[in-house]
């Protein structure tokens, strides 16, 4: 099914852009390193994204749509956003190989702050605006293992910062607390089409990932020629 939506898009993308569209979709990649993600959990984060932008399903929905432009940050407390992959901009797997290795290279901000998402949720939008180029679509993509307990929550930052035209999808790393669940669904996913990714612990998170980004990077029309759960 991948491949037949990747070749169906392949055709809609080789068409003459849309005007004030340069791309089909500009991302931003937002990972948890709060004080609850400890240095294992960090590296698997971390691994597991690059692994997950350099696997060949990956690599083959950003050929299809005519590539994507990406950027990544670590969030934890407050004031503690760190920038681990500038604004790039991924076509092929060579450039997704070099997304890959910046991000594996990436060190750790901070290992001892709580979790302010709304804090990340405000950062990223503001990364959002740095965005090199307009792109059709507009995604967050939040990553975590825990609620919000430090600063204003999701809600807050939806009314303060600018989300006009943004989806913002989850990534709950459930873990020992299926509440986090329903609190990334209720509070944290926002948008047209916004959807919740769930990884059972950190050992699903690669897994969980990949198939976050292949929904992103495809958008509704993928979601419509899934099969239902």
């Amino acid at each position: 099914m991948i491949r037949l939506l990747a070749a169906l898009l392949a055709v809609a993308f080789s068409l003459p852009a849309a005007p004030g569209h340069a791309c089909s979709l500009s991302l931003v990649l937002a990972m948890d390193g709060s004080a609850s993600v400890d240095a294992r959990e960090h590296s698997i984060q971390l691994n597991g994204l690059a692994d997950a932008l350099q696997d060949p399903e990956v690599v083959q929905a950003i050929e299809a749509v005519g590539g994507i432009w990406v950027t990544s940050f670590e969030w934890s407390g407050r004031y503690q956003q760190l920038l681990q992959l500038e604004w790039q901009y991924l076509s092929d797997a060579a450039s997704a190989e070099r997304a890959a290795s910046v991000l594996r290279r990436s060190p750790r901000g901070f290992s001892e702050f709580p979790t302010a998402l709304g804090y990340a949720l405000g950062h990223a939008a503001v990364e959002m605006k740095k965005a090199p180029r307009a792109c059709a679509r507009k995604v967050i993509d939040v990553a975590g293992d825990g609620v919000n307990n430090d600063g204003f929550g999701p809600d807050s930052a939806y009314r303060a910062f600018d989300f006009e035209g943004v989806t913002v999808n989850g990534l709950a790393i459930a873990g020992a607390d299926p509440a986090l669940i329903d609190y990334y669904r209720n509070n944290v996913i926002k948008g047209p089409g916004a959807f919740l990714e769930i990884a059972a612990s950190y050992k699903d998170y690669a897994s969980a990932m990949k198939r976050k980004l292949v929904r992103e990077i495809f958008g509704s029309g993928y979601a419509a020629l899934a099969p239902a759960p």
